[in-house]
């Protein structure tokens, strides 16, 4: 059922204004009721510059960097400049994924890229036999891992029930990146799971689907299926503070407006439950 309640108008696409040589000025604006991000994948096809441009023009400031941008065995000065890039653009880079880790060299290059980048966040799909080596790389470094959850497809890790119950009595620093889309596909409802793995959940990938059947389906913000008001409720309700990433997946020449869409759309649902 389509969130048409929330629909979109020129105060839900906050930050953004009118278009005017190619760029989208942005706006003064209440600060978002909880913290927007984007997620990589978003800019799978794009450059960093034209990842940047988004998202300055959408107001996002807030980025998971994926390895595209920057690959897992960059030097120490290429991570120095990509930072540097996005930083001058006024954007920060709090976490890195997803990374896949099947054994312990790629876990150990995944904390080591982590340390290097400064963030303290990894958004990450380790093999099972591999969690008590994540769970002692977690201790040593002092760097959380949000387990990523993929849908029906994911031999490992469909929907977030399938990563809490392998993490939940490890280190509380082991957790949960709770991807909308994939959950519903899998089977669950996103906003009962923020309320039932509350304390598990670091990141959330936010996305909308014409319909379950598909991760291919994938629909701007506010025009398929998912309920975002419940959703952005349940948030509210554990007071959640980690970051709501908006990821867009819709194969399209120009992501720019589905992109501004779906964070438009998103921060409308917060500003009318605020």
């Amino acid at each position: 059922m389509r969130n048409s309640t929330f629909g979109l108008t020129a105060a839900a696409l906050a930050p953004i204004s009118a278009k005017k040589d190619g760029v989208f000025p942005q706006k003064e604006s209440k600060p978002d009721l909880l913290s927007v991000g984007i997620a990589g994948y978003t800019f799978h096809h794009l450059d960093i510059d034209q990842s940047i441009v988004i998202m300055q023009q959408v107001g996002v400031s807030a980025l998971s960097i994926k390895d595209f941008h920057l690959p897992l065995n960059s030097s120490q000065s290429t991570i120095d400049e990509v930072k540097r890039r996005f930083n001058s653009a006024g954007i920060s880079i709090y976490a890195a994924g997803v990374i896949y880790m099947r054994n312990e060299t790629e876990a150990d290059q995944a904390f080591s890229y982590a340390k290097k980048l400064g963030v303290n966040l990894i958004i990450g799909s380790p093999a099972y036999d591999l969690l008590p080596y994540a769970e002692k790389k977690v201790r040593e470094e002092n760097i959380r891992i949000a387990i990523h959850n993929h849908g029906p497809e994911d031999k490992l890790y469909p929907g977030p029930k399938d990563i809490y119950d392998r993490i939940n009595k490890m280190d509380s620093r082991m957790g949960i990146c709770l991807d909308i889309g994939h959950a519903l596909r899998a089977g669950a409802d996103p906003a009962r799971s923020v309320s039932d793995f509350s304390s598990r959940i670091f990141d959330l990938h936010i996305k909308d689907l014409a319909d379950n059947s598909s991760s291919d389906k994938a629909v701007p913000l506010g025009r398929g299926i998912i309920d975002i008001p419940s959703l952005v409720k349940a948030l509210q309700q554990i007071q959640f503070k980690g970051r709501c990433s908006i990821e867009f997946e819709q194969e399209v020449k120009d992501p720019l407006p589905g992109i501004a869409e779906s964070t438009g759309f998103f921060r409308g649902v917060m500003s009318a439950l605020s």
